[in-house]
């Protein structure tokens, strides 16, 4: 299968397999659209990174890869669908059967956001919940984009930023529009403070209640 050497590894993939879909893992069954495997590599970069187990179900049954098809549409998933573009590590094993289930390494990208491309041509940045890709918040999107550039960063902290640190060491975490009302800011400012606080890692984005929120970067 596309020259990718096979190595025994039935019972290394059960290791894998028994541990479930979680923060660093997800079982795609069979591959049919390339941008949907793009957003679990989004998903994975954004966050720690992570990896791809191809020819197992949901229910960690193993059922194997179809043809070299599926390592096509793996690569163009993160070469072609994935901006900026992004490098796998794939290895194939031979599993239970004869059948062959792919591996495929995500690394967290040293360049954040990493987008994948939608059906309507728009990109995306996704981020890695437990075992869901989710939509990026554009406040963290907006972070690492500063994070990324070569824009200088000062320390010091305003007191408008100050009171907002204060107010989430009060609480366990809160929203955009909490943020606001407690520390009584604008729209724009409170979100131009969040974003050079997350910048800085002095707060950052917890996936919560259905939505993302802001806490200490100190917090547990």
């Amino acid at each position: 299968m596309k020259d990718i050497p096979h190595i025994r590894g039935k019972f290394y993939i059960a290791k894998f397999i028994a541990e479930g879909e979680h923060e660093t893992q997800d079982f795609k069954y069979a591959i049919s659209d390339a941008r949907k495997i793009a957003r679990s590599i989004s998903a994975f970069a954004n966050n720690s990174g992570g990896r791809l187990l191809i020819g197992v179900k949901d229910n960690g049954a193993v059922a194997g890869v179809r043809n070299e098809e599926d390592i096509y549409m793996v690569e163009a998933a993160a070469q072609l669908y994935c901006r900026p573009a992004q490098d796998l590590h794939i290895t194939a094993f031979t599993t239970e059967g004869g059948a062959v289930v792919i591996r495929a390494e995500i690394s967290k990208s040293p360049i954040r956001p990493v987008q994948s491309q939608e059906p309507d041509g728009s990109w995306r940045a996704y981020y890695r919940v437990k075992d869901e890709n989710i939509m990026a918040h554009p406040l963290m999107v907006r972070s690492w984009r500063k994070e990324s550039s070569a824009e200088g960063l000062t320390m010091a902290l305003s007191e408008a930023e100050q009171g907002v640190l204060r107010y989430l060491r009060s609480v366990s975490s809160a929203s955009v529009e909490q943020i606001m009302i407690e520390a009584s800011l604008s729209k724009r400012t409170a979100e131009e403070i969040i974003v050079r606080l997350a910048t800085i890692g002095v707060i950052r984005f917890v996936y919560a209640r259905s939505c993302f929120e802001l806490t200490t970067a100190d917090s547990e």
